[in-house]
């Protein structure tokens, strides 16, 4: 046997996708593996595709194309081989493997086999793995900060949506073995664990019968870990025990992240979300009323089929009533395979672009008066990156998440993937500045 090749992964997409890196990488580096950052030098690169949206599978094809005119052995993982395995074989002649969505933890044996000579295509039609506490695990993210996945894949099938056609139904994991988990990156020092899945309210119900959120954050309430943050909240599931469970579980930050994408009834039907319901305003107000110190975050998608003046006026003025922290705006992208494709009245893309272009306009004045409301105070600040040249730390209070939200610019000493507290000197419609040390 001759040295081992050497293996460089290429990540796109989500935080979902980014734990199956993870577990790529720390299965490679437990089989002897050496993994490396830099392409250029590895023998083989692993890119870890996604396939949301256009505009997510023209980035993918682009770092594909990029690799393979630079003659590296491709392996091609994620959401995109799941979703085009055969055509991506047809039209790479430099990948040497795809791998599906669920077939990531049998990475080692793809490589061992394409070693040997083999042009290896392992995907599961019906993907059903996840991966527990005792899966070897490299992390990517910054030291402070490490996602746990509690749940796979979706039951619901929103018409614009191909995710349970690329990650299969939900399986959650158990309390257990999602606690067993946190105590682990406890012990290594981690801050901030991140619980995601794609819709955390029904974490539990594939295995308890029904949801079980509320006891898992409970029980996670006993590991040392000074935060803990959830995402992708549906509003009907933040039951009166839900929010129970987070206002008296001290380490469970107060941030909701509402995946509401309309307001109006006859879009959120044509979505295929009636469970939705009416997501009216009074389910916005008992949320708020239950968590005063609530931080919102939303999404909405704007220029679905048929969505017309009206409905976009409910969506303006929804937006305008409840004041949420933080709110993305995405333009409905068509996709192939997915019910909404098909709708009639399509709507054109400048539309689209105009309506995104007026929500975040309405909004920014209000994410920027809640950023002011934090001037003067005292905040938990999470150091994650300091700027060698000038000093300066960033870092997050409780009111942002990584990647989407804003960032904390801070001035003063404090070590990289500790909390501090810091005083809130000056904000922008995104960001916060302040100084170290309080008072």
């Amino acid at each position: 046997m001759g040295e081992k090749p050497t293996i460089a992964i290429s990540h796109l997409g989500c935080e979902k996708n980014r734990i199956d890196t993870e577990h790529m990488l720390g299965l490679l580096v437990e089989a002897g593996y050496g993994v490396d950052s830099n392409e250029e030098l590895a023998d083989y690169v692993i890119v870890n595709t996604c396939s949301f949206i256009e505009a997510a599978r023209e980035e993918s094809v682009r770092t594909l194309v990029e690799l393979a005119e630079a003659n590296k052995k491709i392996v091609i993982t994620g959401c995109m081989a799941q979703h085009f395995q055969e055509q991506l074989l047809e039209e790479l002649p430099e990948a040497v493997a795809v791998v599906g969505t669920g077939d990531y933890h049998k990475i080692v044996g793809v490589i061992e086999r394409v070693e040997q000579g083999d042009r290896v295509k392992e995907v599961s039609a019906e993907p059903t793995y996840i991966a527990d506490e005792t899966t070897p695990r490299y992390r990517t993210t910054t030291e402070g900060v490490a996602y746990v996945r509690i749940a796979e894949g979706c039951d619901y099938r929103c018409a614009f949506c191909i995710i349970p056609h690329l990650r299969g139904n939900q399986r959650s994991r158990t309390i257990e073995s999602i606690v067993a988990e946190a105590e682990q990156l406890a012990s290594q020092g981690v801050q901030e664990i991140i619980l995601i899945s794609q819709i955390t309210t029904n974490y539990g119900i594939d295995i308890y019968g029904k949801p079980k959120l509320a006891e898992l954050l409970r029980a996670l309430g006993k590991v040392d870990v000074p935060w803990i943050r959830m995402h992708y909240a549906y509003p009907t599931g933040l039951t009166p025990d839900v929010i129970a469970a987070i206002r008296e579980t001290p380490n469970v930050l107060p941030y909701l992240d509402l995946p509401l994408q309309h307001s109006h009834p006859e879009i959120l039907r044509a979505m295929n979300r009636p469970w939705q319901g009416q997501v009216n305003d009074a389910i916005i107000e008992r949320i708020k009323e239950a968590l005063p110190q609530a931080i919102l975050r939303t999404t909405f998608i704007v220029g679905f089929p048929g969505e017309g003046d009206e409905h976009f006026q409910h969506l303006f003025q929804f937006i305008q009533r409840h004041e949420f922290d933080h709110v993305g705006v995405f333009t409905f992208s068509p996709e192939q395979g997915t019910p909404a494709y098909n709708l009639p009245n399509q709507l054109p893309q400048a539309i689209k672009d105009e309506r995104r272009d007026i929500l975040m306009e309405l909004q920014q004045p209000i994410s920027l008066r809640k950023n002011q409301q934090e001037i003067g105070r005292v905040v938990d600040v999470l150091i994650e990156q300091e700027n060698p040249s000038t000093g300066e730390l960033i870092g997050r209070s409780a009111r942002f998440a990584p990647e989407v939200d804003g960032q904390v610019y801070v001035r003063g000493q404090a070590r990289l993937g500790t909390i501090v507290p810091v005083a809130i000197k000056e904000a922008d419609t995104y960001d916060l500045y302040g100084v170290v040390g309080g008072s």
